[in-house]
């Protein structure tokens, strides 16, 4: 396997087991290294279809902080630094979708109304069911779940691209059908450990979109997605966190996110383009295997 490769898909998890040790000396607060440590791997891990928030929980039980609402909300406030990643480097189409919305690119406001369509469901579901998967799913165990699952399905879904049947369609054809199916399918990742990325992405291929079409509209409906996200958090959270934590794990783990996410969506596009999502699924599924031998053994 490529170095690359190597350094992008096991890096996450390395960093956040290397950290424990000294997570154990502060389990009673998140600080400025444990916040780093956060935004590297939400970095890493927003775009790839392997699930930041799955492995921010890891990391967080690794680093030992205390699951609470604080902590919850400071894992999806750093998605930010995501954000500003993509907006960045998508800062062109991004611009096109702005000036659609002003009347002035018709093309732009196409794909800013297929955006704005994927993104309802989730945010209707989200809301009514925010504080019930915040309760409830915010765990290992069914992070474990999710990160096997989601395996299975970007294995079946190269099978489906294979050959022939590979979807040729790109942005310029996505429907509002297609675009609110893709939606549907981000309702999932609502679940901590599917991943965004990959429902939309493999949800993208489904409904006809190339892959590379399919990871463009991803980054682009993330913006969206994230961003209401992190917004809702802050409002709702912000005080909170920032009696707890303090302003400057909050601005470290933006920085850290902003930086580590921009080149690890640089490299995705490179890498999905020639080889495709297989190897995602089979990280997932060992990583997913090896999480669950540590519970077991009371490890983690």
């Amino acid at each position: 396997m490529p170095r690359r490769i190597r350094i992008l898909l096991i890096g996450a998890a390395c960093v956040v087991l290397l950290g424990g040790a000294a997570g154990e000396a502060t389990a009673s607060a998140l600080g400025v290294l444990e916040a780093a440590v956060l935004g590297v791997v939400e970095g890493i891990t927003e775009y790839l279809p392997i699930s930041s928030t799955g492995h921010l929980i890891l990391a967080q039980r690794a680093l030992g902080i205390p699951a609470s609402a604080e902590a919850n909300g400071f894992a999806i406030c750093i998605q930010a630094g995501a954000i500003a990643a993509v907006l960045l480097l998508y800062r062109q189409r991004v611009g096109s979708m702005t000036r659609g919305l002003l009347g002035r690119d018709p093309e732009g406001k196409r794909l800013a109304f297929a955006v704005v369509t994927a993104f309802v469901p989730a945010a209707v579901v989200g809301l009514a069911f925010h504080d019930t998967i915040q309760e409830h799913l915010f765990g290992l165990w069914p992070v474990v779940a999710a990160w096997f699952v989601g395996g299975v399905a970007i294995l079946l879904a190269a099978r489906f691209r294979s050959g022939d049947r590979a979807p040729t369609a790109t942005l310029a054809s996505l429907t509002p059908r297609m675009a609110l199916l893709i939606g549907l399918a981000q309702c999932l990742a609502l679940w901590p450990g599917t991943s965004r990325s990959l429902v939309t992405i493999v949800g993208g291929v489904l409904v006809g979109l190339s892959l590379s079409a399919a990871l463009e509209f991803s980054f682009l409906l993330g913006l969206v997605t994230l961003g209401a996200a992190t917004a809702y958090e802050a409002l709702d959270r912000g005080a909170a966190m920032l009696e707890a934590f303090g302003a400057a794990p909050l601005v470290v783990g933006f920085l850290t996110a902003t930086v580590s996410a921009a080149l690890a969506v640089k490299w995705l596009v490179a890498w999905i383009t020639q080889h495709g999502l297989t190897v995602f699924g089979w990280y997932r599924i060992a990583l997913a295997a090896a999480v669950a031998a540590l519970l077991l053994l009371g490890v983690l």
